[in-house]
């Protein structure tokens, strides 16, 4: 029972959503997702802390987590966090690759979207430290046709 579990939370941590069946795309999951993170959203907004995070994890994170916190109205918006973390690493690890540096050196890699189809990997505002110096990645690589169609493909 959601609102047993989520009495007086701080924290709330959704991990579960619909899986996703071979040939799915991500948007066909949305009717399945709506109903579990309707009733979440439900039972945090009536049971949980009004200071409570909540953290999505189940894909696709950024649309569950627009629609639990649609359905918990007195919880800020602010309060409710995506995990969309493996494909900014993705992100981060390819362009470290290609520039020979460690993918700790790598800032500023946006990820728009939801993961899958829809998702748009963004490295304009990247930078990277070469050499002790921050330098912009677009500028770094040098390779337009990289960043628009390989990049973004093996994201």
């Amino acid at each position: 029972n959601p609102e047993d579990a989520f009495k007086d939370v701080a924290a709330a941590f959704l991990v579960g959503a619909m899986p996703r069946r071979e040939g799915m795309e991500r948007k066909d999951l949305l009717s399945a997702n709506v109903r579990i993170f309707k009733e979440q959203g439900q039972a945090l907004d009536k049971v949980a802390r009004k200071d409570v995070k909540v953290l999505v994890v189940g894909n696709p994170a950024n649309t569950n987590a627009i629609i639990c916190s649609k359905y918990a109205p007195s919880i800020p918006k602010e309060n409710f966090s995506a995990m969309t973390r493996l494909d900014q690493n993705r992100a981060q690890s390819q362009l470290a690759a290609k520039l020979g540096i460690p993918v700790r050196d790598v800032k500023n890699v946006i990820i728009w979207g939801n993961h899958s189809s829809t998702q748009f990997p963004d490295a304009s505002n990247a930078v990277a430290k070469i050499g002790g110096a921050e330098k912009s990645v677009p500028a770094a690589i040098n390779d337009d046709e990289y960043l628009k169609s390989t990049f973004v493909a093996t994201v």
